[in-house]
Formats: C-alpha cells, structure tokens, sequence
C-alpha cells in the first residue's frame, strides 16, 4: 500500500437535509482528516437518483452539501469539494466495473436487500448497481483510504473485490503496460493497477438515534422533523426538538452500564459525549443521577454552541450561491483532471483505442 500515493476519498448523498448524525458520524471526520492527509470530497449526485428520480431541487440540494462542507471546516483550496456529475469518468469506470462485479456479488448487498424490500423486482437497476458506481467513485482517483460507517463496510469489501478481479484479469495488460504496482494480497503477489482500499475507522464511530425512537438511526426520510436535528435548524428550533425528545422516567445513571435497555438515554448522552468529545462514562460523571430536565437543557446549550457557527456559515453561503458555484466548479475541473489521467491507463490497459 506505501506505493499508492495516500488518498482520502468520501461523498455524500444530497437527498434532503443534513442532520446532527451526518454531521457527527462523517462530516466532522472529514474535517479531520484533512489536516494530515491529501483528500477528495464529492456531493454524489449521481447515487441520489437510486433514492429518487425526480428531484424538485437538486441543485439546491448539492449547494446545500456543499455550503455544509465549507461551513464545517473543509478548505476546498487544499483539499478537492466537488459534485460527482460533474466528472464523467466516474460513470464510465463504472460501467467498465459493471462488467467486471458478478451479479451474486450484487445481490448479497444488504442495503439493496434493505431498499428493494420484497418487491426486488421492481427496484431500479441503479438501485442494484450503485456499489459499482461506488467503487468507480474511490478507485477513478485510485483512492487508498475511505472514511467509514458501519452500514458501508460491505460496500468497501466490494470495492476491493472489484479491484482485486480488474488487477487480477488485466494483470498482464497492467505489466505489459508499466502501469502497475507490485504488492501483497493476504499471501499472494499481484502486480496491481487498483489499491485495496482500506477503511478509516477512528475508534467508535458516534451512532446518533432518533429523538423520537432510539432504537432507530437518525434519518433524512423520516416522517417526523422532530425525530433529528437538522444542520440548518436556528437554536429555537434545536431547542424545540431536544426539550420534546423522547426519554424514560428514570434519571440518568452514574454509569454506562446503567444506559442498558434504555435506548433514548443512551441516545442523548450519545449526543452530548460526541458534541463535547469526550467519553459517555465522562459525561455520566457529571450528570449521573440527575434529571432529564436538568440534563436537556445542558445538551441544548452544547448543541447550540457547536451548531450555530456551521448553521449561520451555511445561511450565509447559500444566500448567494455564487461562491459554491465557484467552488464546485473548480473541484469539478481538478477532480476531472485526476480521474482523466486514470482513465486514459484503463482504457489502455483494456485496449480501448484513444
């Protein structure tokens, strides 16, 4: 892998608005990231049509991931923000991965299995294929590392099959070319083109709930605004929300084992461990044995504090979209330029004529 040039490559979806759990569980990852690592962040665009067709906004939406990008901490000058539509290579490495992945591959995806439902028949074609789109996603930039969630590992997995079968088949054409590296796969040698893709997972992701349910993720298609917490919500409304949040009668143990069985204490202690960056034992320290009405309106004030920044930084943005427009569009061109230099050695390794 120290023959890859490191590269951190993520996205995220612009379907509806983005909440306190995209916040928590990637985007402030990415900000992180950036400070030791070269990085590439993209609004997939194209992933989005597999949620739905049409869209009212979409171009407002992908402003809206962006402008939440920049507003968090992102530099798009020393790092790449860009909107995946954008750079058309990546639908022409997956079609090019399409060919490569098995079907059988595809329809042991969990997620698919989770959004076809029973009528699998009827799901779109997108909807079965998007893990390839995923993968040309990373390996168009031949990316070596991906900032994970729990729900994309098997996504990853895929991804470093698809690339272990393109290196594997074209090996010779990769060799014969110049175009590859020499590296190890658990015992065996292979002359690759593509990285094996390694996921980042800095210890235990936080894993935000909803207000409404904690047994449920926090999500953008829930019904309810006031099962999440939305990035552009004023301090009112995040007021609103956490002082109707759904809790038990008990007060707060004094212990993390005491959060068993209580999911919606264990949720909100969640959020404010993660908000503060510190341990849920650390946070129990504090609050153990007191009241929810005492420990609410402490998790306001600490949402506030971190949220307000990004919300009004984003309101700003998003008033005049010129800027994101100049920053989406300069990612675009240098996202273009890098995915073209990969394309251009696939096709060669294919023997594509140019």
């Amino acid at each position: 892998m120290s023959n890859f040039p490191p590269l951190v490559f993520s996205g995220v979806q612009p379907t509806g608005n983005l909440h306190l759990g995209n916040y928590l569980g990637a985007i402030r990852k990415f900000v992180a990231l950036q400070e030791n690592n070269d990085c590439i962040y993209c609004v997939v665009d194209l992933h989005s049509l597999t949620a739905q067709l049409v869209h009212e906004d979409l171009p407002g939406q992908i402003r809206s991931i962006a402008a939440a990008f920049i507003a968090s901490g992102i530099d798009p000058k020393a790092h790449i923000v860009f909107n995946q539509s954008a750079v058309p290579q990546h639908a022409e490495l997956a079609w090019i991965f399409n060919c490569v992945a098995r079907i059988g591959w595809m329809n042991r995806m969990t997620q698919f299995k989770d959004k076809a439902g029973k009528d699998r028949e009827n799901a779109s074609l997108g909807l079965l294929a998007y893990p390839s789109l995923m993968a040309a996603d990373i390996l168009v930039y031949r990316a070596t590392h991906v900032p994970v969630g729990d729900d994309q590992k098997q996504h990853l997995e895929l991804t470093r099959d698809i690339a272990m079968k393109f290196n594997l088949d074209y090996q010779a054409h990769i060799r014969n070319g110049g175009k590859g590296i020499d590296i190890t796969v658990g015992e065996e040698p292979v002359h690759a083109y593509f990285p094996m893709v390694e996921p980042m997972i800095d210890g235990p992701a936080p894993r935000v709930m909803s207000l409404r349910d904690g047994t449920k993720k926090m999500s953008k298609s829930d019904p309810s605004d006031l099962s999440r917490i939305n990035l552009v919500d004023d301090a009112e409304t995040i007021s609103r929300k956490i002082r109707k949040a759904k809790t038990d009668p008990d007060g707060l143990p004094s212990d993390v084992e005491g959060l068993a069985g209580r999911p919606e204490a264990d949720n909100l202690v969640g959020i404010y461990a993660a908000l503060a960056d510190r341990a849920k034992a650390d946070v129990l320290t504090e609050f153990g044995g007191q009241q929810f009405s005492v420990f609410k309106p402490a998790l306001v004030d600490l949402a506030v504090s971190v949220l307000a920044p990004i919300t009004g930084e984003m309101s700003r943005l998003l008033a005049d979209t010129s800027h994101i427009d100049a920053i989406l569009r300069d990612g675009g061109e240098r996202a273009r330029a890098r995915a073209e230099t990969t394309m251009r050695e696939v096709r060669d390794i294919i023997g594509f004529l140019q």
